[in-house]
């Protein structure tokens, strides 16, 4: 007798908790936000994840409504591993979100040991994809990836080539189109692409490996900016005269996914709520324009779909470590 009276007691007990703690949560939504969110870039200030945080926060603050204010924060190195580190690790309250890059989140766990994995965030929705380019200043001489290919040839390692770092996007496509082109070019990581963009301005690198989106706004604040080709599955509507690296023979393409997620474990509403507004952000007319005037290009991914994208490229990313592991020799 005495222990069914216990156990209806601990049934109760853990009843009125559950209230208590759906109560807390529904009330926390409720407010939420009550204090500035801080948005997490993992790359440095001018690159192409920075530029449209700042332009998209305020869309973000106006689509959570009340009160809402979005301070973004720079987090660069290690090619992104610090920043999506320290969203990882953020408390789940929803003060904290982040961008994330592919293919960086995904390459890092693989090729060195991390914090984090993509499964570490509560997905919020993909914004952008951005195909990858090879750059030059308008003075350099080569005009295409065949010129590219024979200066490489006839220059081993002097065709120096800056990218956001190793296991980016922009470095897997420089070892790609070395093996595919037999050549061997040397490699410069940086801490985000406006680093390789005032590295490419200065003479310092050869290739800038940018981004079609970030080098045309480059282009457009006044970097006299050359592509060499660009890695979407077809020509860019914003480059109609800009060749895709598959028509100039190399069969390949890559870009980069940029999207906001949050640590994982977020209360329900709260995730909710900026689930939302990540979408109301991008159906937003005047937020489309505007990155449309960037040069943004937009790819919207509920959190669901975006989960599929992310574990299908990570098992190609797997395979591909595999196959032939991209880390600096």
């Amino acid at each position: 007798m005495q222990q069914q009276y216990k156990r209806r007691t601990l049934r109760t007990l853990a009843s009125l908790l559950a209230g208590a703690a759906l109560f807390a949560g529904g009330a926390q939504a409720a407010g939420y936000p009550e204090r500035p969110i801080n948005l997490i870039v993992s790359y440095g200030p001018g690159g192409g994840t920075d530029l449209v945080a700042r332009m998209m926060a305020p869309f973000l603050q106006k689509h959570l409504g009340g009160d809402a204010r979005i301070v973004v924060l720079n987090r660069p190195g290690a090619g992104g591993a610090i920043g999506f580190a320290e969203l990882a690790r953020a408390q789940a309250d929803g003060y904290t979100i982040g961008f994330i890059n592919t293919p960086n989140l995904l390459t890092i766990p693989i090729e060195r040991k991390s914090s984090f994995t993509w499964q570490s965030y509560d997905l919020l929705g993909n914004l952008i994809d951005d195909p990858g380019a090879f750059t030059v200043l308008k003075d350099n001489p080569l005009k295409n990836l065949a010129d590219l290919s024979a200066y490489a040839k006839q220059n081993p390692g002097k065709a120096t080539v800056g990218t956001t770092g190793t296991g980016s996007d922009d470095h897997l496509a420089m070892l790609r189109f070395e093996r595919a082109s037999g050549t061997k070019l040397s490699h410069i990581p940086y801490k985000g692409a406006g680093e390789v963009r005032g590295a490419l301005a200065g003479g310092e690198i050869t290739i800038g490996a940018i981004n079609v989106g970030e080098a045309l706004q480059y282009q457009k604040g006044g970097t006299p900016l050359r592509f060499l080709g660009q890695m979407g599955k077809t020509r860019s509507a914003a480059l109609p005269d800009v060749p895709t690296f598959k028509e100039q023979g190399y069969d390949f393409e890559l870009a980069s996914l940029r999207g906001l997620a949050a640590p994982k474990g977020l209360p329900e509403e709260v995730r909710a709520k900026l689930v939302d507004a990540v979408k109301r952000t991008v159906d937003d007319p005047e937020f489309q324009a505007k990155a449309k005037d960037m040069f943004a290009p937009l790819r919207y991914l509920p959190p669901a779909d975006y989960a599929k994208e992310l574990a299908g490229g990570e098992a190609e990313f797997r395979q591909l470590w595999k196959e032939a592991p991209w880390l600096d020799k």
